[in-house]
């Protein structure tokens, strides 16, 4: 019988999805199928993605095309764009995870889009509404995730307790770290601040068997001071789009202020890295849309091939954590701890 380790991790990409489509998504799969163990559908317009994939040799490469019809632009309302285009590149994607044709798809267009796919094509596990996005967004903290990070930007408390649970699944898979810590972003760290959406997910978090440490402020976010950090979506994009803006004008403020007093490739190093700092999502690719019954991949839509390829790896690893099956059986312990 095929092990794990030979089998190759196939990964479906919506290569028509993101501002540099298609040339940058075709340029990211040949880098991923030379450097990892992986096989790549592209999906899209044949015509197109031929054209794309004749200006690489790819004689013998596990990589090939699957034909889908439009895509989803950025803007356009998901649920409309889905039901008006059954056959959208996105869904053709993601129908190639749900039918066994893939094990992960990989998507730098519409997020919206690609929940909406996800949530209708690979369903939900019992306990969640919607699905999250989270992860880790400083560089500072690499191994801090935040949930949510924009999916839900109004949330009850039962809804930030699978939060906190889809957080404690992925610290244990990605990291291997055997009893995350898990916080609640708040105004304070005393027990007690906060709103009453904060308060009320408290006294969940403490009865959900989850390792609940309390409150942390978003000072606090820099020092790991927690391995998942829970809230809200409107909250969680917010903090996401402030230190992305953080690392974008510091990195150019170091340019302008040491342009004189360092030689250009250091100066260039060190703002680099400062950037990069504030800017983690991009070492990844993308992130894994969580509480779906799949590994389907939130790629950047301004990514291009290094990107690209970063996301591809990032849906392989989400793959051989099986990540989805860790939280499932995560989120039925939760039920039933909070209901006893």
């Amino acid at each position: 019988m095929t092990s794990r380790k030979q089998r190759r991790t196939k990964i479906a990409l919506d290569a028509m999805g993101g501002d540099n489509a298609p040339a940058e998504l075709v340029a990211g799969a040949v880098e991923a199928v030379a450097e990892f163990d992986v096989d790549v559908r592209l999906v899209g317009d044949e015509d197109v993605l031929r054209e794309e994939l004749a200006r690489y040799d790819v004689d013998g490469l596990p990589i090939r095309i699957v034909p889908s019809e439009g895509y989803v632009r950025e803007g356009e309302s998901p649920a409309i764009a889905l039901r008006q285009n059954p056959k959208a590149s996105v869904i053709v994607a993601t129908g190639l995870v749900k039918f066994g044709l893939a094990d992960a798809c990989v998507s730098m267009g519409s997020t919206g889009a690609t929940m909406a796919a996800a949530a209708f094509v690979l369903g939900m596990p019992e306990g969640i509404d919607r699905p999250a996005i989270g992860g880790p967004v400083l560089g500072l903290a690499p191994r801090t995730a935040i949930i949510d990070l924009g999916a839900n930007v109004d949330s009850r408390p039962a809804q930030l307790l699978t939060f906190g649970a889809i957080g404690d699944v992925f610290a244990r898979k990605f990291w291997g770290i055997e009893n995350p810590r898990v916080a609640l972003l708040s105004v304070g760290s005393e027990a007690g601040k906060g709103n009453n959406q904060v308060k009320e997910t408290t006294e969940l978090l403490e009865k959900s068997g989850l390792n609940f440490i309390g409150n942390i402020e978003p000072n606090e976010l820099p020092f790991g001071r927690a391995e998942v950090v829970v809230c809200d979506g409107f909250v969680g994009n917010v903090v996401m789009k402030l230190t992305e803006g953080l690392g974008q004008a510091l990195a150019s403020h170091l340019r302008d202020a040491l342009r004189d007093s360092l030689p250009a490739e250091e100066l260039e190093r060190v703002a680099s890295k400062v950037y990069e700092l504030n800017n983690i999502v991009e070492s990844w690719g993308g992130g894994p849309l969580f509480g779906v019954n799949g590994v389907s991949i939130v790629g950047h839509g301004r990514a291009r091939r290094t990107g690209v390829k970063r996301a591809i790896a990032t849906a392989k690893r989400t793959v051989e954590s099986q990540f989805v099956s860790g939280l499932n059986e995560e989120l039925a312990r939760i039920r039933n701890t909070v209901a006893s």
